[in-house]
């Protein structure tokens, strides 16, 4: 006869349990080993065994790689933003960095015509020569041009008087003032007037404004210089005797 114990073991009824221990003999031990393993619980048994359950199949998400598509575009609409408000940011400060410098510019060239002025003779405008006296295109150019912006202050060199200001050929509008010593200087292609016909004005004051009346091709000043009120000469020089450089 053989009984399954409960600890997985398998006892031949009539076989000697402990070595030397007679067949023949009556063994209690045994009738209480088959006794323990048919009143075990089935639930100790359970316990000790537990009963493995496959796991289950995941479910396929239909919609889940939708949502991650939606999710790059937006992150990546996201980001193009970002970079568009940066660039937009980079161009401002840009803008407003060259603004500044303009605007240090004109203050500096502003101070440099005051204490110029304060010795007697000042720079007609700030900016950039562009033309000098002499030959140019088959004709004379009496005078020299200052680029800049429409709208950049235009002095007197000297102190005197205006004795004109409006409208004249080729110029559009300009200014001549009549000095001391009866020199006259020209400012021509103006934008605006600011001093008129008989105002006395002052080495570095306020004249007019850069323009781009007239025969002109871009915002500039033409100075000229008339000694005598007639003699036309070369500004530059005329200027670099006083002190004065452009």
């Amino acid at each position: 006869m053989v009984a399954v114990l409960a600890a997985g073991a398998v006892l031949t009824v009539g076989a000697p349990l402990i070595s030397g221990t007679p067949a023949e003999e009556p063994d209690t031990r045994v009738q209480e080993v088959l006794r323990m393993a048919f009143s075990t619980p089935t639930d100790k048994i359970t316990s000790q065994y537990p009963v493995l359950v496959p796991p289950r199949a995941a479910t396929a998400d239909p919609g889940a790689e939708a949502r991650k598509m939606q999710l790059a575009l937006q992150l990546q609409q996201q980001r193009a933003a970002q970079a568009a408000q940066a660039a937009e940011a980079e161009r401002q400060r840009v803008a407003a960095e060259a603004e500044a410098q303009r605007v240090a510019q004109q203050k500096a060239a502003a101070a440099e015509a005051a204490r110029k002025a304060a010795a007697g003779f000042a720079r007609p405008a700030a900016g950039r020569l562009t033309s000098g006296f002499g030959a140019r295109w088959g004709t004379t150019h009496y005078g020299i041009d200052i680029a800049n912006s429409i709208g950049t202050p235009i002095v007197s060199v000297a102190p005197g008087t205006v004795i004109e200001a409006g409208p004249a050929s080729g110029f559009g509008l300009w200014v001549r003032v009549q000095h001391d010593d009866g020199t006259v200087t020209i400012y021509g292609h103006v934008n605006e007037i600011k001093a008129g016909k008989g105002t006395r004005v002052g080495a570095g004051q306020l004249i007019a404004t850069v323009g781009n009346r007239g025969q002109s091709t871009g915002p500039h000043v033409h100075f000229e210089v008339w000694l005598g009120g007639s003699n036309k000469v070369d500004p530059l020089s005329w200027l670099r005797q006083r002190g004065v450089s452009i």
